[in-house]
Protein backbone atom coordinates (compact mmCIF):
# COMPACT_ATOMS: atom_id res chain seq x y z
CA UNK A 1 0.00 0.00 0.00
CA UNK A 2 2.69 2.42 0.73
CA UNK A 3 4.51 1.31 -2.33
CA UNK A 4 1.08 2.36 -4.43
CA UNK A 5 0.95 5.67 -2.95
CA UNK A 6 4.65 6.30 -3.34
CA UNK A 7 4.05 5.49 -7.02
CA UNK A 8 1.09 8.11 -7.20
CA UNK A 9 3.47 10.68 -5.93
CA UNK A 10 5.61 10.31 -7.90
CA UNK A 11 3.17 10.95 -10.74
CA UNK A 12 1.39 13.31 -9.66
CA UNK A 13 4.89 15.20 -9.09
CA UNK A 14 5.47 14.63 -12.36
CA UNK A 15 2.31 15.55 -14.15
CA UNK A 16 2.83 18.47 -16.61
CA UNK A 17 1.63 22.26 -14.83
CA UNK A 18 1.85 24.58 -17.68
CA UNK A 19 2.77 24.91 -21.36
CA UNK A 20 6.09 24.95 -21.32
CA UNK A 21 6.24 20.90 -19.77
CA UNK A 22 4.25 19.53 -22.84
CA UNK A 23 6.26 19.10 -26.45
CA UNK A 24 6.79 21.83 -28.37
CA UNK A 25 4.30 20.41 -31.08
CA UNK A 26 1.34 20.29 -28.26
CA UNK A 27 1.56 23.97 -27.02
CA UNK A 28 -1.35 25.31 -29.08
CA UNK A 29 -0.68 28.86 -31.19
CA UNK A 30 -1.68 31.81 -29.60
CA UNK A 31 -1.06 34.14 -33.57
CA UNK A 32 -1.53 32.35 -36.72
CA UNK A 33 1.64 32.81 -39.40
CA UNK A 34 -0.85 35.57 -41.17
CA UNK A 35 -1.52 37.38 -38.09
CA UNK A 36 2.15 37.91 -36.98
CA UNK A 37 3.60 38.69 -40.80
CA UNK A 38 0.89 40.86 -40.86
CA UNK A 39 0.73 42.61 -37.76
CA UNK A 40 4.99 43.27 -38.30
CA UNK A 41 4.48 44.53 -41.96
CA UNK A 42 2.34 47.16 -40.51
CA UNK A 43 4.35 48.01 -37.24
CA UNK A 44 7.26 48.49 -39.81
CA UNK A 45 5.90 50.57 -42.04
CA UNK A 46 3.72 51.99 -39.64
CA UNK A 47 7.07 53.68 -38.46
CA UNK A 48 8.45 54.85 -41.27
CA UNK A 49 4.92 56.48 -42.19
CA UNK A 50 5.41 58.63 -38.96
CA UNK A 51 8.68 59.37 -39.82
CA UNK A 52 8.32 60.64 -43.43
CA UNK A 53 4.88 62.45 -41.54
CA UNK A 54 6.93 64.32 -39.53
CA UNK A 55 8.88 65.65 -41.85
CA UNK A 56 6.92 66.25 -44.37
CA UNK A 57 4.56 68.36 -41.86
CA UNK A 58 7.57 70.46 -40.28
CA UNK A 59 8.07 71.37 -43.83
CA UNK A 60 4.63 72.99 -43.82
CA UNK A 61 3.62 73.40 -39.90
CA UNK A 62 -0.10 74.90 -40.91
CA UNK A 63 -3.03 73.32 -41.78
CA UNK A 64 -6.31 75.34 -43.65
CA UNK A 65 -9.83 73.92 -44.93
CA UNK A 66 -10.78 74.13 -47.93
CA UNK A 67 -9.32 73.60 -51.53
CA UNK A 68 -6.15 76.12 -51.39
CA UNK A 69 -4.06 77.04 -48.83
CA UNK A 70 -0.47 78.70 -48.62
CA UNK A 71 2.14 80.83 -46.86
CA UNK A 72 -0.27 84.38 -47.90
CA UNK A 73 -3.34 82.32 -46.73
CA UNK A 74 -4.56 82.62 -42.82
CA UNK A 75 -4.41 79.13 -41.42
CA UNK A 76 -7.18 77.11 -39.71
CA UNK A 77 -4.89 76.39 -37.21
CA UNK A 78 -0.88 75.81 -37.01
CA UNK A 79 1.50 73.88 -34.54
CA UNK A 80 4.26 75.86 -32.57
CA UNK A 81 6.80 74.55 -34.61
CA UNK A 82 9.43 75.96 -37.07
CA UNK A 83 9.14 75.25 -40.55
CA UNK A 84 12.09 73.26 -41.94
CA UNK A 85 11.92 75.20 -45.23
CA UNK A 86 12.51 78.53 -46.17
CA UNK A 87 10.81 81.19 -48.08
CA UNK A 88 12.16 81.66 -51.49
CA UNK A 89 11.66 84.62 -53.84
CA UNK A 90 9.82 84.17 -57.11
CA UNK A 91 7.76 85.39 -60.27
CA UNK A 92 4.90 84.76 -58.11
CA UNK A 93 6.15 85.93 -54.74
CA UNK A 94 7.11 83.69 -52.00
CA UNK A 95 7.09 80.20 -52.08
CA UNK A 96 8.19 77.26 -50.29
CA UNK A 97 10.64 75.04 -52.02
CA UNK A 98 9.99 71.35 -52.11
CA UNK A 99 12.97 69.77 -50.17
CA UNK A 100 11.33 66.69 -48.87
CA UNK A 101 11.10 64.59 -52.26
CA UNK A 102 12.54 61.80 -50.61
CA UNK A 103 10.28 61.52 -47.83
CA UNK A 104 7.16 61.52 -49.82
CA UNK A 105 8.70 58.60 -51.93
CA UNK A 106 8.86 56.36 -48.87
CA UNK A 107 5.84 57.65 -47.47
CA UNK A 108 3.90 57.23 -50.31
CA UNK A 109 5.80 53.26 -50.99
CA UNK A 110 5.12 52.69 -47.54
CA UNK A 111 1.43 53.52 -47.23
CA UNK A 112 0.49 51.35 -50.69
CA UNK A 113 2.52 48.78 -48.69
CA UNK A 114 0.01 49.10 -45.36
CA UNK A 115 -3.22 48.83 -47.72
CA UNK A 116 -1.77 45.89 -49.49
CA UNK A 117 -1.38 44.36 -45.88
CA UNK A 118 -4.29 45.43 -44.27
CA UNK A 119 -6.32 43.93 -47.61
CA UNK A 120 -4.55 40.70 -47.56
CA UNK A 121 -5.35 40.41 -43.32
CA UNK A 122 -9.14 41.79 -43.59
CA UNK A 123 -9.80 39.00 -46.35
CA UNK A 124 -8.09 36.53 -43.89
CA UNK A 125 -11.41 37.30 -42.20
CA UNK A 126 -13.46 34.92 -44.15
CA UNK A 127 -10.91 31.96 -44.26
CA UNK A 128 -9.99 31.67 -40.82
CA UNK A 129 -13.02 33.29 -39.00
CA UNK A 130 -10.21 35.51 -37.23
CA UNK A 131 -12.57 38.17 -36.99
CA UNK A 132 -15.61 36.71 -35.39
CA UNK A 133 -13.38 34.26 -33.00
CA UNK A 134 -10.71 36.98 -31.80
CA UNK A 135 -12.40 41.09 -32.46
CA UNK A 136 -15.64 40.59 -32.07
CA UNK A 137 -16.67 41.24 -28.41
CA UNK A 138 -18.94 37.63 -27.26
CA UNK A 139 -22.09 37.79 -26.23
CA UNK A 140 -21.63 38.16 -22.50
CA UNK A 141 -19.67 41.35 -23.35
CA UNK A 142 -22.11 43.37 -25.44
CA UNK A 143 -23.35 45.19 -22.91
CA UNK A 144 -22.72 48.89 -20.91
CA UNK A 145 -22.07 46.71 -17.43
CA UNK A 146 -19.16 44.38 -19.15
CA UNK A 147 -17.62 47.95 -20.95
CA UNK A 148 -17.52 49.82 -17.85
CA UNK A 149 -16.22 47.03 -15.51
CA UNK A 150 -13.78 46.71 -18.18
CA UNK A 151 -12.81 50.22 -18.26
CA UNK A 152 -13.01 50.53 -14.32
CA UNK A 153 -9.80 47.80 -14.40
CA UNK A 154 -7.96 49.68 -16.91
CA UNK A 155 -8.32 52.90 -14.59
CA UNK A 156 -7.77 51.15 -11.59
CA UNK A 157 -4.62 49.57 -13.59
CA UNK A 158 -5.47 46.25 -12.50
CA UNK A 159 -3.45 43.63 -13.80
CA UNK A 160 -5.19 41.38 -16.39
CA UNK A 161 -5.42 37.64 -15.30
CA UNK A 162 -3.03 35.13 -16.76
CA UNK A 163 -5.70 33.57 -19.44
CA UNK A 164 -6.59 37.07 -21.03
CA UNK A 165 -3.03 36.55 -22.82
CA UNK A 166 -4.66 33.93 -25.17
CA UNK A 167 -7.84 36.51 -25.63
CA UNK A 168 -8.51 40.44 -26.22
CA UNK A 169 -10.63 41.77 -23.75
CA UNK A 170 -13.22 44.27 -24.57
CA UNK A 171 -11.85 47.45 -24.91
CA UNK A 172 -8.64 45.69 -27.25
CA UNK A 173 -11.28 44.58 -29.22
CA UNK A 174 -13.63 47.66 -29.66
CA UNK A 175 -9.90 49.29 -30.08
CA UNK A 176 -8.69 47.15 -32.94
CA UNK A 177 -11.81 47.09 -34.99
CA UNK A 178 -12.46 50.81 -34.73
CA UNK A 179 -8.62 50.99 -35.69
CA UNK A 180 -9.06 48.41 -38.55
CA UNK A 181 -12.36 49.52 -39.58
CA UNK A 182 -12.79 53.42 -39.25
CA UNK A 183 -8.77 54.89 -38.97
CA UNK A 184 -7.62 53.16 -41.42
CA UNK A 185 -9.92 53.37 -44.09
CA UNK A 186 -9.92 57.08 -42.93
CA UNK A 187 -6.00 57.80 -43.17
CA UNK A 188 -6.14 56.21 -46.62
CA UNK A 189 -8.98 57.85 -48.08
CA UNK A 190 -7.74 61.41 -46.77
CA UNK A 191 -3.81 60.61 -48.18
CA UNK A 192 -5.29 59.44 -51.65
CA UNK A 193 -7.24 63.09 -51.78
CA UNK A 194 -4.43 64.71 -51.22
CA UNK A 195 -3.04 62.72 -54.41
CA UNK A 196 -3.78 64.92 -57.96
CA UNK A 197 -3.70 62.43 -60.47
CA UNK A 198 -6.45 60.69 -58.35
CA UNK A 199 -8.08 63.35 -57.44
CA UNK A 200 -8.31 63.87 -61.19
CA UNK A 201 -9.89 60.34 -61.85
CA UNK A 202 -12.06 60.78 -58.74
CA UNK A 203 -12.52 64.22 -57.74
CA UNK A 204 -15.47 63.12 -55.38
CA UNK A 205 -13.06 62.00 -53.29
CA UNK A 206 -11.96 65.39 -52.26
CA UNK A 207 -15.35 67.23 -52.63
CA UNK A 208 -16.97 65.12 -50.09
CA UNK A 209 -13.84 66.28 -47.78
CA UNK A 210 -14.36 69.86 -48.82
CA UNK A 211 -11.02 69.88 -50.80
CA UNK A 212 -7.50 68.89 -50.52
CA UNK A 213 -6.59 71.44 -47.64
CA UNK A 214 -9.29 70.09 -45.58
CA UNK A 215 -8.37 66.25 -46.62
CA UNK A 216 -4.70 66.92 -45.41
CA UNK A 217 -5.83 68.30 -42.23
CA UNK A 218 -8.06 65.29 -41.45
CA UNK A 219 -5.12 63.45 -42.14
CA UNK A 220 -3.00 64.84 -39.72
CA UNK A 221 -6.03 64.62 -36.80
CA UNK A 222 -6.54 60.37 -37.91
CA UNK A 223 -2.78 60.62 -38.15
CA UNK A 224 -2.32 61.41 -34.05
CA UNK A 225 -5.23 59.25 -33.43
CA UNK A 226 -3.40 56.29 -34.58
CA UNK A 227 -0.15 57.33 -32.97
CA UNK A 228 -2.17 57.35 -29.83
CA UNK A 229 -3.33 53.62 -30.09
CA UNK A 230 0.30 52.83 -30.94
CA UNK A 231 1.19 54.54 -27.77
CA UNK A 232 -1.23 53.29 -25.60
CA UNK A 233 -1.15 49.77 -27.01
CA UNK A 234 2.90 49.77 -26.56
CA UNK A 235 2.61 51.22 -22.78
CA UNK A 236 -0.19 48.10 -22.29
CA UNK A 237 2.51 45.89 -23.89
CA UNK A 238 4.82 46.81 -21.00
CA UNK A 239 1.92 46.38 -18.08
CA UNK A 240 0.25 43.29 -18.83
CA UNK A 241 3.74 41.27 -19.76
CA UNK A 242 6.66 42.43 -22.14
CA UNK A 243 8.27 39.36 -22.88
CA UNK A 244 5.26 37.20 -23.02
CA UNK A 245 3.43 39.08 -25.56
CA UNK A 246 6.08 39.72 -27.52
CA UNK A 247 6.80 35.79 -27.55
CA UNK A 248 3.42 35.04 -29.07
CA UNK A 249 3.70 37.89 -31.62
CA UNK A 250 6.79 36.43 -32.82
CA UNK A 251 7.03 32.93 -32.60
CA UNK A 252 3.52 32.23 -32.08
CA UNK A 253 3.69 30.08 -29.17
CA UNK A 254 3.23 31.90 -25.59
CA UNK A 255 6.10 32.07 -22.87
CA UNK A 256 6.53 29.29 -20.32
CA UNK A 257 4.19 31.06 -17.74
CA UNK A 258 1.19 31.63 -19.73
CA UNK A 259 -0.97 28.79 -18.71
CA UNK A 260 -4.55 28.17 -21.16
CA UNK A 261 -7.46 28.21 -19.07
Amino acid sequence: MARLESAQASLAASAPTSVSSFPSAAVPVRHSLLVRVTHWITTLCFLALLVTGAEILISHPRFYWGETGNVQTQPLFKLPIPSSRALVPSGYGYVLPDQNGWSRYLHFQSAWIVVLTGLLYVLSFFFTGHLRKNLLPAKPERSFRAFATTCADHLRLKRPPAEEAWSYNLLQRLAYLFVIFVLFPLVIWTGLAMSPSFVSAFPFTVNVLGGQQSARTLHFFVSVALLLFFLVHVAMLFFAGFASRMRAMITGRPSAHMERP
